[in-house]
């Protein structure tokens, strides 16, 4: 596998667990970040990967979520930036 397929791998494998630390459903998640639901769902499922604006939106988020005052979430958060985000 190319370096670019397995970090698109690797950013699908984001969408599942940031959205669920959100606590949000597809469509609430798809409407925080400006998508259908139907992308969404593609990306979960690794039938499309998010292109790079999205992929800014969703580090975001997580720095947004690192800066919770709840601690696991922060913990959480921060895991996922350094597997997802490690510049």
């Amino acid at each position: 596998m190319s370096l670019a397929k397995s970090r698109s791998a690797d950013t699908n494998a984001l969408i599942r667990p940031l959205r669920s630390l959100c606590g949000l459903t597809q469509e609430q998640f798809a409407a925080k970040l400006g998508v259908t639901l139907v992308t969404v769902n593609r990306w979960e499922n690794y039938r499309a990967k998010p292109m790079p604006l999205a992929s800014r939106q969703l580090k975001a988020l997580l720095i947004e979520i690192s800066h919770s005052e709840i601690e696991a979430d922060q913990v959480i958060a921060y895991r996922l930036l350094e597997q997802y985000f490690p510049n």
